[in-house]
């Protein structure tokens, strides 16, 4: 019984200090309707692995894409480009590429979201095989799985 207390307590605390730590416009209400500048993406890892003129053409698509994944999960939302603009939501996506261009090998996205009350960090990985499946529409479907994550 005592266990079962402490344990219930730990998570209730647990849960009230993660609370605390989102912002307090984290929330569908506040998101759905916002402005958000989809940042350029910076790359982490083997850029060796595809041509400057591929890595231009990925580092454009996550950009596009993200943009597109916003509006498509919130239909009222706004795309801006100028990020001084008063209260927009900045989009910062970091993409992290894989090691060697093999089925199994992995990737990540990272979004860094500055909202006007702090940050939330969206994390998710890929594999190789995964994305190539997708092929043409592989950034929409990165980007649709990563904005899945918000409110």
């Amino acid at each position: 019984m005592k266990k079962t207390f402490f344990s219930l307590t730990a998570l209730t605390l647990l849960g009230s200090a993660l609370a605390q730590g989102v912002p307090a416009s984290w929330n569908n209400s506040t998101l759905s309707t916002a402005t958000y500048v989809v940042l350029d993406a910076k790359v982490i890892g083997n850029t060796a692995l595809v041509s400057q003129e591929q890595m231009n053409g990925i580092l454009a698509a996550i950009k596009r894409d993200s943009a597109g994944a916003i509006q498509r999960k919130y239909p009222n939302a706004k795309i801006a480009t100028d990020p001084s603009t008063p209260g927009v939501i900045k989009v910062q996506p970091t993409f992290t590429t894989p090691s060697a261009l093999v089925p199994w090998a992995k990737m990540s996205l990272r979004y860094d979201l500055t909202l006007p009350d702090g940050t939330v960090a969206l994390n998710d990985t890929f594999s190789v095989m995964e994305v190539y499946r997708h092929s043409w529409n592989a950034m929409n479907y990165v980007g649709d799985r990563m904005i899945s994550k918000m409110p």
